[in-house]
């Protein structure tokens, strides 16, 4: 008997590429809803394009970050998700939300952490002259972008390079690395060990 697939639910505060992504493979479970802080976020669109479930909460409309944070657990916990995936969320979630999804919490960062933690990841890449940049998906805990890394995608930075075109080949590799953590995600085969992860084979068939 297959497995029963599991729930999704994607928050995003942008254009929603990397929501775009996920939705573009079969990573082995379903996006049930999608949730943004804006309202006009382009990733609610995409969304209601294809058929999912939306809502958008205003941090405005609430008196604190626990509040909003108690909210937006509880909006996600209507849909019954399996896996919350931060794709492009912009917000600094509380300890008591990442207590609420731990273990099953995931964001896309873009910088090959623990380098370059928070924003501006590109620019300061740039300014500390690496050679490699990139992206990596981890494991949210409530230390901001420390969680155990599950897994990381490089890039070449060249002589040329401005934080836009750098920018751009990194979003290339987020497109492929965020499906792939959520699909192993999805087939039961990341085990936190501490600060690390570990990544099971598959399954025999």
């Amino acid at each position: 008997m297959a497995a029963a697939r599991k729930r999704i639910a994607v928050l995003v505060s942008g254009r929603g590429s990397n929501l775009a992504a996920l939705l573009r493979q079969d990573c082995g479970g379903d996006v049930v809803v999608v949730a943004s802080n804006k309202a006009d976020a382009g990733g609610l669109a995409i969304a209601r394009e294809a058929g999912i479930a939306t809502f958008a909460l205003d941090a405005r409309q609430f008196a604190d970050r626990a509040a909003f944070d108690a909210a937006l657990v509880a909006a996600l916990n209507e849909h019954a998700p399996d896996l919350v995936v931060l794709a492009g969320f912009m917000r600094i979630l509380s300890p008591q939300f990442t207590m609420a999804f731990a273990g099953r919490l995931i964001n896309i960062h873009p910088s090959l952490l623990p380098s370059f933690t928070g924003l501006d990841t590109h620019a300061r890449a740039l300014a500390e002259g690496v050679k490699l940049h990139g992206c990596t998906v981890h494991f949210v805990t409530a230390e901001l972008d420390r969680g155990p890394i599950i897994a990381q995608a490089a890039v070449q930075v060249e002589d040329d390079d401005t934080p836009e075109t750098l920018a751009a080949r990194v979003l290339v590799q987020e497109h492929q690395l965020l499906p792939h953590a959520v699909r192993l995600f999805c087939q039961g085969r990341l085990r936190i060990d501490g600060a690390r992860v570990r990544v099971q084979p598959p399954a025999a068939a």
